[in-house]
């Protein structure tokens, strides 16, 4: 129902007409995305996708009562957008976060706020739909982050590394069998150091986190703290609680374990298992990074697997890497919320300048040894 009035209310023309026409497609489009991947969902983020589903039904009726009221809704309607039905495909089939992501960007790309006949509501409604779909969006993201990041970002080394090997080893003009030997002898040494990296990295870093989170160390003495006169408090205070804040806090907890079993637990529990769960399992982080980096670096050295030499291999090699780049670019762009071609690019202008700086060193050291 259409509650405020456009902005600038003027006749509307054909052209109007049929960007109403589009809108109304896509918006049915983003709630039939909403309801799918509520389907796949349960509690909290079902309601919440739910309630999106049903804010896209209320800017459908928009169009639709402009349509009606200029003419009537057009017999045939266009198809919607490419965006809305490739995210329809995937929330169908796969309801990943991917899709979330995906969702956070069309939100970001809302064409409203230059529309003349959407209302500033709709306007306010795409903002906040875009942060709504960002928090879910994020759920996942945090649930990725540790082994899924440690892939990606393995693969991607994998590729960039070896690709400037190969490239910098080829360009001094030895025999193709020494290439090979180099990118293999590349892919085990890189692949060893990054899962070794990857395991301290991820233990150091729960075992910090194990250090500096609350602890139960005390609760057993709680109901034989004075009221008046603990130190229960300077214990919240460097949580960060105010003076005040950190003592009514000390006088609720040691009244309610004076008057129960003794065991009172008050530290943070959850707060503990979500940062862990950020972190990862540090064999994972180092089992994924060895593998995916190994994944990584075999790209740059097939050409020569296969036989090929020269200039053809090269060839073969810069395309296989460029594409796989644009892929891993592509993806962290995705799950970061960010513009998955502009990633892409981006990862690709690193990956071919590493190589084309280790190409120049080897021209140079060919020439040389000439």
């Amino acid at each position: 129902m259409t509650t405020t009035a456009p902005r600038e209310p003027r006749e509307p023309t054909a052209r109007d007409r049929r960007r109403w026409a589009r809108y109304l497609v896509d918006e049915r489009a983003e709630a039939q995305v909403y309801r799918d991947l509520a389907k796949r969902r349960d509690g909290e983020e079902q309601a919440i996708l739910s309630a999106l589903a049903d804010a896209e039904w209320r800017h459908e009726n928009h169009w639709l009562e402009l349509l009606n009221s200029s003419g009537g809704v057009p017999k045939r309607l266009p198809a919607p957008s490419l965006g809305s039905r490739t995210l329809g495909w995937m929330a169908r089939r796969f309801g990943s976060i991917f899709v979330l992501a995906l969702a956070q960007n069309a939100e970001g790309r809302s064409p409203y706020e230059s529309e003349p006949f959407a209302t500033p509501r709709m306007v306010a409604d795409e903002k906040i739909h875009h942060e709504v779909v960002r928090g879910l969006a994020a759920r996942g993201r945090r649930r990725l982050s540790g082994t899924f990041r440690a892939a990606v970002f393995g693969a991607n080394d994998g590729l960039v590394s070896n690709l400037a090997l190969v490239m910098g080893i080829g360009a001094t003009g030895v025999a193709p069998q020494f290439i090979l030997f180099s990118g293999i002898a590349g892919l085990l040494a890189g692949a060893l150091s990054m899962g070794a990296g990857e395991y301290v990295s991820v233990r150091s870093q729960r075992e910090l986190l194990d250090a500096t989170e609350p602890s139960n160390f005390a609760d057993e003495v709680l109901p034989d703290l004075d009221l008046d006169a603990n130190e229960l408090a300077l214990v919240y205070r460097t949580r960060g609680m105010t003076a005040a804040e950190a003592d009514e806090q000390a006088r609720l907890v040691v009244a309610t374990a004076q008057g129960s079993d003794r065991t009172v637990p008050y530290r943070r529990a959850a707060e503990a298992v979500t940062d862990h769960e950020t972190v990862g399992s540090a064999l994972g982080a180092a089992a994924s990074s060895f593998m995916f980096f190994a994944s990584g670096a075999i790209i740059p050295v097939l050409p020569w697997i296969f036989g090929l030499s020269g200039p053809a291999a090269v060839a073969v090699a810069l395309t296989l890497v460029g594409v796989a780049l644009l892929g891993t670019g592509a993806m962290v762009g995705l799950l970061s919320g960010a513009p998955p071609l502009r990633r892409g690019l981006r990862q690709l202008a690193i990956g071919f300048g590493a190589a084309a700086v280790t190409y120049g060193l080897g021209l140079l050291f060919g020439v040389s040894a000439g």
